[in-house]
């Protein structure tokens, strides 16, 4: 009988926001996946780079402005970045969870590069907040380069678009060390965008929503589950309101009626269940869930977290 193949998204909740938090917050994770390979899924992992590559982008940012010499790293250079070292920390921890419980799975980090269409309208419209907090004059500076910026608390800072996911460009060898018995760590902050050039591949100036790109590989890859791990138990909605509710079961049509209603938050409760939708509602038998990493065990039993059905 082929093993069930689950695509795990951890939230940014799973890293903290500094270099001592992720490496404490990476151990829990780890036994979240450890959990799964003993009941014997064949694991995809991708994960969020919210704080992680904005941190990046503001030190090679400031790096560049200090030294002549050099030119500030663009987006996907820092996207890059963002998946190396947070492989490098997630893959380690796996590795000596899966140890400790008599596993022998080799863990494997893949450089992913996500196709991204040039004229979505996220590039006219972008969101995604990046980077470190400016002064008035260094938002016009951006603005005179050419890029965005909005006023937030404190200052200024830039925003890059967040197109859709076209295609994933390594799903090839994702799968294939998916196959052969490998846990797999893909498309980190929803992946690399990349503009198509012919045969050149060229990073654009976007961070695709990795909620999207979770959807995006399960459904490629056929899987069974798209688990997502959040900090919350279930899915919360109207969260802090008289009206907040956590259900334990959403159809398509229950969940696509809450997207329509446009009451969720558009950068966090939103991409997250529409993404759910659309991996449950393209193929059968399949089905998302919802939940916090120490109920992983508890959520695929139907126990908790909110799952999402056809």
């Amino acid at each position: 009988m082929p093993k069930k193949r689950i695509v795990v998204a951890l939230g940014r909740n799973a890293f903290g926001k500094t270099l001592p938090e992720q490496k404490t917050a990476v151990k829990e994770a780890a036994k979240a996946i450890a959990d799964l390979a003993e009941l014997k899924y064949q694991i995809v992992i991708t994960h969020s780079n919210g704080p992680q590559v904005g941190m990046i982008h503001m030190a090679m940012t400031e790096f560049g402005n200090a030294h002549q010499d050099f030119t500030v790293a663009p987006m996907a250079v820092c996207s890059a970045m963002s998946q190396g070292y947070i492989g490098y920390d997630l893959q380690n921890e796996i590795r000596t969870e899966l140890l400790r419980r008599g596993i022998f799975n080799t863990v494997s980090t893949i450089i992913t590069q996500v196709k991204v269409d040039p004229f979505d309208h996220a590039f006219s419209h972008p969101l995604k907040s990046i980077g470190r907090i400016m002064t008035a004059e260094q938002a016009q500076a951006e603005r005179d380069k050419g890029n965005f910026v909005r006023e937030e608390e404190g200052g200024f800072r830039r925003i890059v678009a967040s197109p859709a996911p076209i295609e994933i460009y390594e799903i090839d060898a994702i799968r294939a060390l998916a196959d052969a018995g490998q846990v797999v760590i893909a498309a980190g902050g929803g992946g690399i965008a990349v503009l198509e050039q012919g045969p050149v591949l060229k990073g654009a100036s976007a961070v695709i929503e990795k909620d999207a790109t979770a959807a995006k590989m399960a459904h490629e890859l056929n899987a069974d589950v798209l688990l997502f791990l959040s900090a919350t138990e279930r899915f919360v909605i109207h969260a802090d309101t008289p009206q907040e509710f956590s259900p334990d079961h959403l159809s398509v049509a229950e969940a696509m009626e809450l997207i329509d209603s446009q009451t969720m938050a558009k950068e966090t409760k939103l991409p997250k269940l529409a993404s759910a939708v659309s991996f449950v509602a393209a193929g059968e038998n399949r089905k998302a869930i919802i939940t916090s990493l120490d109920k992983v065990k508890e959520a695929l039993a139907g126990k908790t977290g909110t799952l999402i059905t056809k």
